[in-house]
């Protein structure tokens, strides 16, 4: 089912629609309608009835009215005593056109019910007496149409029972200004009899005495005995009643004298009377709705829009109060339409507790601006809701701050409604807000809510949840709602919040001082400070980086071949814009080529991260937002700002919201990754920029860059011996080069831009040993010397170390050294053949007998045995197994790299290379300096040997 526009379904009175009403229509003066001066909707009994909703409490007045008139019971006073605008005077005017019955009763709607619950076939006509405070004074007189002068109430309620003959029976009474008797008043009312008197602001009237004062009136004693004898009098005639109104409200009574006459009079009243009921908030739906709704809607349609609405809530029962989830709930969304049960509520319970708003004639009035406005304008809303007063028209502003105390109109100008106002801005700005009028309708809601309330309260404001109820309608997002509370919290001068409350108020919250902070927070001292803070800590720890530098001068950032590669954070300035002019290039290019004043050298280590110029006012307003915050706690704490508690709480809250929004808004800002690549353009390198954009919604963002480098092959972390061979084949092995310094091609992936750019040189010697452990890339030595590589491998083995010596072979080089060392082998071994095949013919034609054959080989022969001799198999040389070796070399310490390069080829690996041998290496070094060795060489040589853990390291002698 569509939801349709409470126009479609409603139509307000004519007077309603076209703005014809007055403001003193919706005021019933009930001496008006007795002098027949009041406008034809109160004048003329039927019309009166036709728009009169019978309330329950008027219902049982009138039944009671009735019942007296006809002599049948009721009761002889009643008392109206409600709360301002009640609907006192309303009930008088009801009463007053039943009894003097200028209109039959049948053409009353509502009125033939009542007479069949009273028992009444046939009501009598009665006479009428209307006494208004408000029109008499104590020292005037009234000259009335035959010249006759009253000056009294009970000469007042005489001519208007009987005339001159009810003058005459009160005349000594009304010209000495003394309350007449008892009886004098019994005799007048039962020859007026059936008769009703209304009397309406009497305390208004009385109050106006002063004590121990004599006027034309009488005075106040006399004033005061009179309503008792009235009172008392009604009593004693069967069909005689008296209808009185008593004020409720502060405003209504005035002063001490006022409540002192008060006091008196609900003394004597209190003995005879019967309180009226006042309206129910429920019965206030259908009073406005039948005095400003020609036809309200058929009851299929008022049922359908009040089942969404109740189905709506049903399913976000979370956001909205607890009583929308009630069948309840759904029947008064019914009775109330087209306008929301919320608007009602607002009006009942918050604004009827200020002294000059009158609850049903206040919500009348109010309500027929609203509805003419919204009728004139083509509001299209499904109820008349709290978020659809629509406060930008100036009629209707001023009916709202009308009951208001003062500066309330520039609040709503600048902040809630208009086209000024920030609600409107917000919700121009943001089209998610402005789809649905989402800030305009919470800022309407919530003055609703809390500009009637006071600043006494325990608790100020009005909840979200009740925000939220008159705000959203059936089919809109809540979360657009909830956000935009938040953005109307952060941005409004007159709006408080606290916890899940808020309310408007005439003074402004610390918000206008934390704005007026904000415009001298000193950008390089105090803002980038805190930007390069807080930017800082979000990276966190550095992972795979030698260094994260942020917003740091080329000459503070490294230049070394270090443990990985430097992430370099742009300052805010150098922000990065695909569509404008781009100066985090510029800054970038300037750090990568120098540092300071010195050129640059391993320029392959950076990587920079730039700021999005979009984002970049943004995180700078929200910086000065959280220092101005910050500075305004710190002031409330330490006394220089003079504020209650209240408002240190709302400071806080704002401080630490503004904390959170800050880091959300860096992470937010910091998305531009940026490599430096350099591309050959005939002949020469060109330098060009690889631009990536990180994610924002991770929770880690070093790792989200790491993985993002990663990802675009930015930073290499396993490389491919494919990939070196074909480096060393573009770079290196050309012109007859054969070999090249493994270091060299090591540093110089850290300096050339055109290079891979590799995590650390374990990257880098995993791919020389991946590759030496083939015969299809290359090969490699640890040193050289002359044409013989030192601790050559080709196709098997490891590599050494990444030293200035170790070098890498070009793979047919390194293919014909290995055949050429086979070839040299095998040469040797023939050699040694043929010197063992000599040496053992030697021996069979000489039988000598000496220890040391021709070819110099020590022989294992006894001493002393004669040659030729034969000691049979017992006197054997016996070979024993020897199961620990131990060796003492020293070496050059020139060429000590070189040489322990050949003890581990020749004498290690003859070792290492069989089964179940363990091998321990030891390195023992002795430095004698006849002059001593200084401070620094000593600081360096511990730290070195600390990395490097020797097992004891020491200087020795002074």
């Amino acid at each position: 089912m569509s939801l349709k526009a409470w126009r479609d379904i409603a139509t307000p009175h004519k007077d309603v629609q076209k703005g014809l009403f007055k403001q003193s229509e919706f005021a019933a003066d009930i001496t008006q309608v007795a002098t027949g001066t009041a406008p034809e909707e109160y004048q003329d009994a039927e019309k009166f009835f036709s728009r009169t909703y019978i309330t329950e409490g008027m219902r049982l007045l009138l039944i009671s009215v009735a019942q007296r008139l006809s002599g049948n019971g009721g009761d002889p006073v009643i008392q109206l005593q409600t709360a301002f605008g009640g609907g006192k005077t309303h009930t008088m005017l009801a009463v007053y056109h039943l009894a003097s019955r200028k209109t039959s009763t049948d053409k009353l709607h509502g009125i033939s019910p009542i007479l069949d619950e009273a028992g009444i076939h046939e009501l009598p006509h009665a006479r009428v007496a209307v006494i208004d405070g408000i029109n008499m004074a104590p020292s005037q007189q009234s000259v009335k149409k035959q010249g006759q002068k009253v000056t009294t109430l009970w000469g007042e309620l005489a001519w208007q029972l009987l005339g001159d003959e009810g003058l005459a029976l009160v005349k000594e009474s009304h010209e000495q200004g003394t309350s007449p008797g008892k009886q004098v008043l019994v005799d007048l009312l039962q020859r007026a009899a059936p008769c009703v008197v209304l009397v309406d602001e009497l305390l208004a009237y009385i109050r106006q005495f002063e004590l121990g004062k004599s006027y034309s009136a009488g005075t106040y004693d006399s004033n005061i005995s009179f309503i008792q004898a009235l009172t008392e009098a009604m009593k004693a005639v069967p069909n005689a009643i008296l209808l009185a109104s008593l004020p409720e409200s502060e405003l209504e009574v005035g002063g001490t004298m006022g409540q002192q006459t008060l006091t008196a009079l609900e003394k004597y009243f209190g003995r005879v009377e019967s309180v009226w009921k006042p309206v129910a908030t429920e019965e206030a739906f259908e009073i406005v709705r039948r005095r400003l709704f020609e036809h309200a809607g058929e009851r299929a349609e008022i049922e359908g829009i009040s089942r969404q609405f109740s189905d709506f809530y049903r399913q976000h029962a979370a956001q909205f109060p607890n009583e929308t989830q009630s069948n309840e709930y759904f029947e008064r969304l019914c009775r109330s339409y087209p306008i929301h049960p919320e608007v009602f509520d607002r009006l009942y319970e918050d604004w009827s507790t200020l002294d000059k708003f009158q609850r049903t004639r206040g919500v009348l009035q109010y309500m027929a601006f609203v509805i003419h406005k919204l009728w004139e304008s083509g509001n299209r809303d499904a109820l008349i809701m709290p978020g659809s007063l629509p406060l930008e028209d100036s009629h209707v502003r001023d009916k709202s701050i009308h009951y208001l105390p003062g500066g309330w109109q520039p609040v709503i100008e600048r902040e809630i409604d208009g086209p000024r106002s920030a609600a409107q801005t917000l919700d121009n700005d943001v089209a998610l807000f402005g789809g649905v009028h989402a800030a305009r309708r919470a800022a309407r809601t919530i003055f609703l809510g809390s500009a009637a309330s006071s600043s006494t309260q325990a608790a100020r404001g009005i909840k979200q949840e009740r925000i939220l109820l008159g705000a959203v309608q059936p089919g809109q997002s809540i979360g657009i709602f909830e956000d935009v509370l938040k953005r109307l919290r952060d941005r409004l001068h007159y709006l408080y919040s606290e916890q899940d409350r808020f309310w408007f108020d005439t003074k402004p919250n610390l918000r206008k001082e934390m704005e007026s902070r904000k415009q001298n927070i000193h950008e390089r001292d105090a803002l980038i400070p805190l930007l390069k803070d807080r930017t800082t800590r979000l990276m966190g720890r550095q992972h795979h980086f030698a260094g994260i530098h942020v917003f740091t001068q080329s000459g503070d950032v490294p230049d070394e071949y270090g443990i990985g590669p430097r992430l370099v954070v742009l300052p805010t300035e150098f922000a990065y814009s695909r569509t404008e002019s781009n100066q985090a290039f510029q800054a970038a290019q300037d750090i990568l080529r120098n540092r300071g004043e010195q050129p640059r050298q391993k320029q392959n280590r950076l990587i920079f991260l730039a700021a999005d110029f979009d984002v970049v006012s943004r995180l700078k307003d929200q910086g000065r937002t959280y220092l101005a915050w910050k500075s305004i706690v710190e002031d409330i704490e330490n006394g220089s700002l003079n504020h209650d508690m209240t408002h240190l709480r709302q400071a806080k809250q704002s401080r630490d919201a503004a904390d959170s929004s800050l880091s959300q808004l860096i992470r937010e800002t910091y998305k531009w990754l940026m490599a430096p690549v350099e591309e050959f353009v005939k002949g020469k390198p060109t330098l060009e920029w690889e631009v990536v954009q990180v994610s924002t919604t991770t929770p880690n963002l070093v790792d989200t860059i790491e993985n993002k480098l990663r990802e675009e092959e930015w930073l290499i972390y396993e490389w491919s011996p494919i990939f070196l061979r074909n480096i060393l084949n573009q770079w290196y092995f050309k012109d007859g080069v054969t070999e090249v310094s493994a270091l060299k091609v090591w540093q110089d992936c850290c300096h050339y831009l055109y290079l891979p750019r590799l995590v650390n040189d374990q990257v880098f010697k995993n791919a020389m040993n991946q590759g030496v452990a083939s015969e299809d890339f290359f090969g490699y030595a640890s040193g050289k010397e002359g044409d013989t590589y030192l601790g050559f491998t080709f196709g098997q083995g490891s590599i050494g170390g990444l030293d200035g010596e170790a070098l890498i072979i070009e793979r047919e080089a390194a293919k014909a050294y290995r055949d050429k060392l086979a070839a040299d082998a095998a040469q040797r071994a023939r050699e040694l053949a043929d010197r063992n095949t000599d040496n053992s013919s030697g021996q069979s034609d000489e039988g000598g007998g000496s220890d040391v054959g021709s070819s110099g080989i020590a022989h294992p022969m006894g001493a002393g045995e004669s040659v030729g001799s034969s000691a049979g198999p017992e006197a054997a040389p016996t070979h024993i197994a020897k199961k620990q070796f131990y060796g003492t070399v020293s070496l050059d310490p020139v060429k000590a790299k070189m040489d322990f390069a050949t003890v581990v080829d020749e004498i290690v690996e003859q070792f290492t290379l069989r089964t179940g041998v363990e091998v321990k290496i030891s390195v023992e070094i002795e430095a004698t300096s006849s002059d001593g060795f200084d401070e620094a060489l000593q600081r360096t040589i511990k730290e070195n040997c600390n990395v490097l853990k020797f097992s004891s390291s020491e200087f020795e002698g002074e």
